[in-house]
Order: C-alpha cells, then structure tokens, then sequence
C-alpha cells in the first residue's frame, strides 16, 4: 500500500517540476521601432522564429503566454477553452483589475450559449446586404466632410475633422439616434477615446453616454423605430428572454465604442501609411477597383489592436509545444500573426495586389469582430472618394512630427496635419 505522504510528496515534486519547465517571463513587446510606426514590436519576429508559445509579464499584472504564429493564433482565438469571460477586457488593458466584475451583457467577455445568443441576435443587422444599404449614407457623409476640409483653411487635421466623427455619425444612424442629438453624442464618444483624457473626463464622458443611452432604450421600448436597437429589443422579447434595461446600455455602449474608435483610427493610420507608400497611393488613385483587396491588406499590415486580445485558460491546453495551464492567461498577439511569412510570404511589405482575405485584424473565432462589414464598406468609401476628390493631399509636417497612439489600446496617430494644392 502507497504511504499517503509518499504520494503526496510525488505530486509535490511533479508540481515544482511543471513549474521549473516553464519558460521565465520576458517584458511584453510593446515598444515599436523609431522610425517604424507601421511595424509591431520586432521582438515578435524572434518569436515567431524561436519560440512561438512564450511567457511575458503582461500591461495586466501578470504574466501570460504569448502566442506569435499565425495558425497559432487562429487555433488559440477558436478554442472554446480559452474564455473571454473571464478576462477584463478583450484587449491588453495597462492597470486593468483582473476581478473586476463584468457589466451584463457585456458581448465581449461572454462564452458559450449566453454570448452565441446575443450573437445569433445581432448577426442579422451586420450582414454584407444591411451595410452595403448604408452605402449611400456613408458616401454622403465623406462627401460632406471632405467638403468642409476644402473650404476650411490649410493644413487641416484629417484625424479629428475627417476620421473622427464619420464612424461616430454612421453608429448613431444605426442604433437611432435622434439628428438633433448626434453633436453632443459625438463630442462625448470622442472625449471616451481620445488618448489625451483625464481620468475624469472619461468617466464623465462614460457617464453621460451610458445615461443617454438608457434613454434612448427607454423611449425605443416605449415607441420602437426602424434601427438597431428597436429590432434588438423586440428580439429578446419574441425569444421569451427580454434583455434587462442594463444589458440594452452595456451592449449599446459596447456597439458605440466598438465600432467608432476602430474605424476611425485606421482611417488616419490608412492614409498615413498610403503617403508613406507613394507607388501603392498611386495604383489606387488610378484604379479604385483595387480599394476591396486594398482594404484587406491594410487591416493586415497595420493591425490596429496592437497588444492583441486576452483569453484565460478553463483547462489546459497544448499550443505548438507549450502547455497552458488552466488559470493561466494567454495573450493571441493579432499584428504578430498577420506578419507572419508562413502566412503571408514577403509580410513585412504593404502590397495592395495581395490576397490578404484571411488575416487577423478583426479578430477569429466565436469572438470575432461583428461589425466587419461596416468598417470594410466604411473604408471602401472613404479610400474610393478622399483619393480622388483630394489628388493632392498630402501630410503637412514629416513622418518625425506625427505622434502615434503607442501607449493606446487601439492603436493610430494623435493627430494627423494635411494639405493639397487649392
């Protein structure tokens, strides 16, 4: 018969043993190149070569693992073990609180049959034919915004005056909300996302979104309409399962940051990047069929979701030739997968011509991004339209002036100075 300290002691020794197995955590790869504002950190590279599953001590507070690889990514971001639940955000969030609870019907932490049906719900107002209809909206709303960038003085910050508040109009079309207060909507949302907020203004800001918000539910309950979030409403009412007042606003909250700080950010990167890319402006200029393959590329080679997304083991699992423990935090490093060579051979390099369909940007799996085929048309139009209306347009200040968002979660520039000729 075993001794029961005998066994113990085995187990003991096999715990100190697992735990010696696992790698020493490096910094996180956070820091990009001077110079390289379009590139993710170069230590992803190494990594990709020598040590695709790794340990990092994360902006969270803890250490996690690291998956580089593209296939890697995919196959972590698309396994049902590996919980948004439990994670404070879907993002690397710097000082974020790990035991935070997490609002009701927050789509982004939740797993399994609660997130497929708020999924399942939602799916239908994000169809290719929903947002191709939006088309005329989104068209008039370039056109009117390049037009009060030519009759305003030079330069003009393309970020703030063109970036910006496109996305934001285009959100407040589709959940409903009213034209008279789409301005203070907007100034709001932008104070919510604008790196150079205090704490206070943020929360002030959240604050007044998330009462306005709550209003508006209330009065699409009260007299429902034709938007987003009147059909969403009904839904849950003909399911048997209404969503409560609080699950309405964090999903409309979720909806309205989502789908504004994105877009809006990798507008200004976009265009930044196709003037440091003359050749490829070039051949977009001259043939805006390209602009579909175009905007694939774009959300591959700058991959705004620069820290990547956050998932916490509920069992372990093996990727590549670690083993992730259940409890251990993993991180699916999105701009390290889509410049990946195995993937995309010459990765490094933009290329408007490539066929670069199956990246990460939005994300993969369960989780992945609902609004794609928003920020695919949202861009479509902008980069058909700016290009031409503007052939001229141009940065006003060099590469060495513009700052960037390198601390943010989504990343872009602060601002972005441009003129053309008159």
């Amino acid at each position: 018969m075993t001794d029961v300290t005998d066994a113990t002691d085995a187990t003991d020794a096999a715990d100190a043993a697992e735990k010696a197995n696992v790698p020493t955590a490096k910094p996180f790869a956070a820091t990009r190149t001077p110079g390289c504002p379009f590139d993710p950190p170069p230590e992803y590279g190494a990594l990709r070569a020598e040590e695709p599953v790794s340990r990092a001590s994360c902006p969270v507070g803890t250490d996690a693992w690291v998956v580089s690889r593209y296939e890697d990514v995919r196959a972590a971001l698309s396994d049902p073990r590996l919980s948004s639940r439990a994670a404070p955000s879907t993002h690397i969030v710097p000082n974020a609180d790990l035991n935070r609870p997490i609002a009701p019907g927050s789509l982004l932490h939740m797993d399994g049959p609660d997130h497929a049906r708020l999924r399942r719900m939602l799916t239908s107002e994000f169809t290719v034919k929903k947002m191709r209809a939006l088309r005329p909206f989104i068209q008039r709303l370039v056109d009117e915004h390049i037009d009060a960038i030519l009759a305003g003085p030079r330069p003009a910050d393309l970020y703030r005056d063109f970036a910006l508040p496109i996305p934001s109009l285009v959100i407040c079309e589709l959940l409903g909300v009213p034209t008279e207060d789409r301005d203070r909507f907007q100034e709001q949302t932008t104070v919510l996302i604008r790196v150079g907020s205090t704490p206070e203004e943020v929360e002030k800001a959240a604050a007044e979104i998330e009462e306005f918000i709550g209003r508006l539910i209330t009065a699409k309950q009260a007299a429902p309409r034709d938007d987003l979030l009147s059909r969403l409403i009904q839904r849950g009412r003909d399911s048997g399962r209404p969503f409560s007042q609080e699950e309405l606003v964090t999903l409309g909250v979720t909806l309205l940051i989502a789908g504004h700080e994105t877009t809006a950010n990798m507008i200004a990167l976009s265009a930044l990047a196709l003037f440091r890319h003359p050749g490829q402006l070039a051949a977009l200029r001259a043939d805006p069929a390209l602009a579909t393959p175009a905007i694939e590329e774009l959300l591959r080679y700058l991959t705004i979701l620069q820290f990547g997304l956050l998932r916490y083991a509920t069992e372990d699992i093996r990727i590549a030739d670690a083993t992730v423990r259940a409890g251990d935090w993993l991180v699916a490093a999105l701009s390290s997968g889509n410049r990946d060579d195995r993937a995309f051979p010459g990765a490094d390099r933009l290329d408007l011509t490539r066929e670069a369909g199956g990246h990460l940007a939005f994300g993969y799996g369960a989780h992945q991004c609902l609004g794609q085929q928003l920020a695919r048309v949202e861009l479509e139009v902008v980069f058909t339209t700016l290009f031409q209306r503007v052939p001229t347009l141009r940065p006003a200040v060099p590469l060495e002036e513009i700052r960037f968002k390198d601390d943010a979660l989504v990343y872009g520039v602060r601002a972005l100075p441009v003129t053309w000729e008159p």
